[in-house]
């Protein structure tokens, strides 16, 4: 019983330290900027200003909540009404490069309507209140509005989506996403995608209620996703989530997946889907392969009115990355609260791990696993803000597209589709 309670008090100092963004830290620069060759971060002078502040789009189903200083802001509640808008990030930076990143104003310009929709009895049955579909439907243009209002001010007209993890408040999801934004230089559209994480319930018992929480948001970042990526003018998506938050975006997409599919479309040609990447992902690894293969194994899924057992499955230009650590002992702590055979995020690249299946489908290029060796730390679950070799290598797929094996992505083959992270020699 001693040992178990040890055990417990343990899993919740590992999840709280990998879950909580901490400090309003300017995260550091990732390494394909860095030394001679580097490649340039920036490419307008305004960015390098010692002071200098961004605007991001959020989108959440969190409960409103006064911030400090008594402005808007959103706590760790749960909201049925999704609502979305813009919020300042200020950048404060000093010559070496390091600084600090602070959430600054919130302002809210839409809403959803109440969750579940209400429905009205008709003669055939059951259908949704007219009312509660005119106001869907004025959130989701007031939504793309937002998107296509950023897409005319960026050099590119591609969207970064960011979804958070476990005990993230509104403020951390922002500071990532925003740290996230400077990676990437300032040729994005970036939106926080922020679900109800973050509650007040301890450590233990509070991984148990954001859990709960994520799946509650499942359905919010469904239509979220959806909207955006369905706003006019945009050429690309890229999703990104980290540990609890990959559990959201997963059963999201999942879920969008069937809706292509059966509409004889596919994520890549119907919302822009470009790159999912999943970092450090807390999931099991045989639940997230039933989430990221149910089209390709299900050939009763119907294609428009019926099944087509060898339909062919167009992926277009979708790719997925997942980055791991063997080493990541939050995961670890979190596989055994769970009984799980092991997460993905922990998935080793270098050696064959029993526990896997001994054949592992062919990816045709879909899907590259990423390790990255050094996150052996309770803090260290968080690499993929912290490191510059992990940034340098998200950068230089988002941003400059490049493949595993390419130069400038600091990888080494292990067999593909598994790859390392190595030094910055491999940078440029």
């Amino acid at each position: 019983m001693i040992q178990r309670a040890f055990r417990c008090v343990l899993l919740g100092v590992a999840l709280v330290a990998s879950g909580c963004a901490g400090e309003p830290t300017l995260a550091p620069t990732p390494g394909i900027y860095g030394g001679a060759g580097g490649r340039v971060q920036f490419t307008t002078s305004s960015a390098m200003q010692d002071r200098q502040q961004r605007s991001l789009l959020y989108v959440t189903d969190r409960a409103a909540d006064l911030g400090e200083g008594g402005g808007l802001s959103y706590g760790s509640e749960r909201s049925r009404s999704m609502s979305y808008g813009s919020v300042a990030v200020e950048i404060e930076r000093s010559r070496t490069g390091a600084g600090k990143l602070r959430v600054g104003a919130v302002e809210k310009r839409g809403e959803f309507p109440s969750t579940p929709y209400p429905v009205q009895a008709s003669a055939g049955g059951l259908r949704r209140s007219p009312i509660a579909v005119a106001q869907h439907e004025k959130a989701i243009r007031g939504l793309q509005a937002e998107v296509s209002r950023r897409l005319a001010n960026s050099p590119r007209k591609e969207v970064v989506i960011f979804v958070h993890g476990y005990n993230n408040s509104f403020e951390d999801a922002v500071r990532s996403t925003g740290n996230i934004c400077q990676f990437l230089g300032e040729e994005f559209v970036c939106v926080v995608l922020t679900w109800p994480a973050g509650g007040s319930a301890g450590a233990f018992f509070g991984y148990n209620v954001d859990r709960e929480s994520g799946e509650f948001a499942v359905s919010d970042v469904r239509k979220a996703i959806r909207a955006i990526g369905e706003t006019s003018g945009i050429s690309k998506v890229h999703l990104l989530a980290h540990s609890r938050g990959t559990d959201v975006l997963t059963s999201a997409l999942q879920q969008l997946a069937i809706e292509s599919h059966v509409a004889q479309t596919s994520l890549s040609r119907r919302l822009k889907v470009a790159n999912i990447v999943l970092f450090a992902p807390d999931i099991d690894i045989d639940v997230a392969s039933s989430r990221i293969f149910t089209v390709l194994s299900d050939p009763n899924l119907p294609v428009g009115r019926a099944p087509q057992p060898q339909s062919t499955f167009n992926r277009g230009s979708l790719h997925l990355t997942v980055y791991s650590s063997p080493g990541d002992k939050a995961l670890g702590l979190s596989g055994r609260l769970f009984g799980s055979i092991i997460r993905l995020g922990q998935l080793a690249t270098a050696q064959r791990d029993d526990r896997l299946p001994k054949e592992l489908p062919d990816f045709a290029g879909a899907i590259d696993f990423i390790e990255y060796p050094d996150g052996g730390t309770l803090i260290g679950h968080d690499y993929f803000l912290s490191s510059p070799k992990v940034s340098a290598d998200f950068v230089a797929l988002i941003r400059y597209g490049l493949a595993p094996g390419e130069q400038g992505r600091p990888l080494e083959e292990i067999k593909r589709p598994f790859w390392r992270t190595v030094s910055g020699e491999a940078l440029r």
